[in-house]
């Protein structure tokens, strides 16, 4: 069944066409990687999908009703709301449920506050309880501990649940939104580049959300193993239009290169059938024996088809010039110390750098891999300790936020120019060449420039002048697949040394040969690749030792449980013992006196099991029941708890159904043995009267 369908689909920006005629079709579990250079129209292409753009012409239509969710590259700061609110009320309609609830509350207590007649109570009275159905259907399917469990595995603390999210920077706004999307489960998810504000531990987690996901996505990404991990499809923006492939991003590629010689090979008989008939009229011209045979060559060669070659894309060119040799060891830190007011983000730091050395930096966003890296660039101080350069050493300094900080009214050849002043235009314009910028793509205003072409023009400003030590801080984010591989190549012949932060897989095991973890304030450094480093650390007492020792979470990295009473349920209340009667013998008693008292006694105890013993019945039946169910909550609770639990949507779907079908019961028999108590207490006082 089909989500969304394009007929006739045409899309320009001024002179350019970015696709023509496209019919595309996305079914319901499909898994399409969107692909193409950067300014192909990847991004103009999902926008249509999700409803914000229009095609100049064509149709696109969407099924009836369908939910899309939509995760753009750039999410706009809004505030007012906190992070964990935005998750639970991005869900359509909860917000109104919520709300509407409140007010039947309201109505109710006004309604007894004022004495109101028995219809006008019965309809409030049904109004709430149909506001608490339309709540415990939203708590069923989208329940607050899924956001939870989301959040953390995007990154989230617990501390950041309560933030506002108008003060969150633009890689936490954008993961924010993706908690939302992803707590939402539309049937049909457009992700935008989604990884890339992501760490290595965020992008683990969410590459096996997607794997689970039961609905279809359309997903941008420059990480190759990430889209390999995650497609069945490539849609593809080629030269020669928009073509559809079956497979991962890899089976495309070879699909691709198969494709190129196919086309050569029918290019290349077509052409030799070609010249053959050529010849043939050419020498059997003159004969009129061979005339109709003539004839007839001259047909087919009309007739023949043109076999349009192989269209490739053009994609960066770069090659780093060889650098000035270093010394032996081109950074040395000492006992260095970073602190943001109270937080102390490294105590004491010890590290060395060695000349020609690759030095990837993981860990999780937050832990300081940033903050390291500007200190080593000496763009932020340091609070103690020593930063020693060694000899020789030029240092070139790309910013994860470089291509934002570009000289708005400037041109793309006055920003390059800006970088190295002694680069001559000639220069400075094969550069920009090799970055795709040609002819008159060299005067563009900075501020029309895309998210790929800054990245491209910030890149082009370090290689105008790269210095011998290259400190990158995620440099392949806002570049397409092929223009990140093609910097990781280029990176790889580079004479210098690198240290840079990514979380791209593929980027730190092309270039990556040591590895530095950067954790609780310290830096965990391991000579050898990333596959090498991730070994070492599959060992599972390792991974047990680190779950029990992190915050909140309890063997094997399982989140601790934590309890909680459903909103139905009310606190029980301590149960009174039912007094026993008195048996003793009284002094001075006569035989008599004896036997006549203990057939009172005997007649009132039945008399008072006549009268108390039903409701006594009650009240155990009740207290066993609600005992019954608070173990099985108990239960509910922890397995909610688990991870794991999320791999099966079904069961995931049914525990929580249970759990909360459970709480509403036992909210009312907790009510009802109040109820059944309070009887019981006044029938014994009654008697006891």
């Amino acid at each position: 069944m089909s989500l969304i369908v394009l007929e006739g689909v045409s899309l320009a920006f001024g002179k350019k066409e970015l696709f023509s005629g496209l019919d595309l079709r996305i079914g319901a579990r499909d898994r399409v990687g969107l692909v193409g250079v950067n300014g192909s129209g990847k991004s103009s292409l999902m926008r249509m999908l999700a409803g914000q753009a229009r095609p100049d012409s064509g149709a696109v239509r969407p099924r009836r009703a369908l939910r899309i969710g939509y995760l753009p590259q750039d999410i706009p700061a809004e505030g007012g709301t906190t992070v964990l609110r935005t998750v639970l009320d991005s869900v359509p309609g909860r917000a109104s449920v919520d709300e509407e609830l409140r007010e039947a509350e309201e109505e109710l207590a006004r309604a007894q506050a004022e004495g109101a007649d028995e219809e006008t109570m019965m309809g409030a009275a049904e109004r709430l309880a149909d506001a608490h159905e339309r709540v415990a259907h939203f708590e069923a399917h989208y329940s607050e501990h899924e956001a939870h469990v989301i959040l953390a595995g995007l990154g989230f603390s617990d501390s950041d649940h309560d933030r506002d999210t108008g003060e969150l920077s633009g890689g936490w706004r954008m993961r924010a939104h993706l908690a939302a999307l992803l707590f939402q489960r539309p049937e049909l998810l457009l992700l935008d580049e989604p990884t890339n504000h992501l760490d290595l531990p965020s992008v683990a987690w969410f590459g096996d959300f997607l794997r689970r996901y039961p609905h279809g996505f359309v997903l941008i990404c420059h990480d190759r193993e990430f889209l390999n991990e995650q497609i069945d499809r490539v849609v593809s923006l080629e030269v020669e239009g928009v073509r559809v492939y079956r497979g991962n991003y890899e089976q495309y590629r070879r699909q691709r290169a198969e494709e190129e010689v196919v086309l050569e090979n029918q290019a290349k008989n077509l052409q030799r059938e070609r010249e053959q008939a050529e010849r043939f009229i050419t020498r059997f011209r003159a004969q009129a024996n061979k005339a109709r045979a003539v004839q007839s060559r001259v047909k087919a060669l009309a007739k023949m088809d043109e076999v349009v070659t192989f269209a490739r894309r053009e994609v960066m060119r770069l090659r780093f010039p060889p650098c000035e040799r270093a010394g032996a060891q081109v950074i040395h830190v000492e006992g260095l110390r970073k602190a943001y007011g109270d937080h102390v983000v490294f105590p004491s730091l010890e590290l060395r750098v060695q000349r020609g050395e690759k030095i990837g930096i993981i860990g999780k966003n937050g832990a300081g891999k940033t903050t390291l890296l500007k200190m080593l660039a000496g763009e932020l101080p340091h609070d103690a300790g020593t930063i020693t350069m060694g000899h020789k050493v030029k240092v070139g300094y790309y910013a994860q936020h470089h291509a934002e900080a570009l000289q708005s009214g400037s041109t793309v050849f006055e920003e390059v120019s800006a970088a190295n002043p002694r680069a001559g235009a000639t220069r400075v314009r094969t550069l920009l060449g090799s970055f795709l910028f040609h002819d008159e793509d060299v005067d563009k205003p900075i501020d029309v420039l895309s998210g790929g072409e800054r990245a491209r023009v910030a890149l082009a400003q370090i290689l105008i002048d790269p210095g011998n030590v290259l400190l990158m801080d995620e440099p392949t984010n806002h570049l397409d697949l092929e223009s990140s591989e093609a910097l990781a190549e280029a990176l790889t012949t580079f004479d210098g040394t690198l240290v840079f932060v990514s979380h791209n897989r593929s980027f730190i095991r092309t270039l990556a040969t040591r590895i530095w973890d950067v954790a609780d304030g310290r830096v965990e450094t391991y000579p050898g690749t990333l596959d090498e480093y991730i070994d070492r650390h599959r060992d599972p007492q390792r991974a047990a030792s680190a779950a029990e020792a992190e915050p909140g979470r309890g063997k094997a990295g399982r989140v601790e449980a934590v309890e909680a009473t459903p909103k139905a349920a009310a606190p029980v209340t301590k149960r009174r013992e039912l007094p026993k009667l008195p048996v003793d013998e009284r002094p001075g008693e006569t035989r008599e006196q004896r036997r006549n008292r203990k057939r009172d006694e005997a007649r009132r105890r039945a008399e008072r099991t006549k009268a108390l013993g039903p409701l006594q019945k009650r009240v155990r039946e009740l207290e066993v029941r609600i005992e019954q169910l608070e173990s099985q909550q108990r239960e509910r609770n922890l397995q909610l708890a688990d991870p794991a639990l999320y791999e099966d949507p079904k069961q995931r779907d049914a525990l929580l159904a249970e759990y909360q079908r459970d709480g509403v019961e036992l909210g009312e028999l907790t009510d009802a043995w109040e109820l059944a108590q309070a009887e019981l207490e006044e029938a014994q006082a009654g008697l006891e009267g």
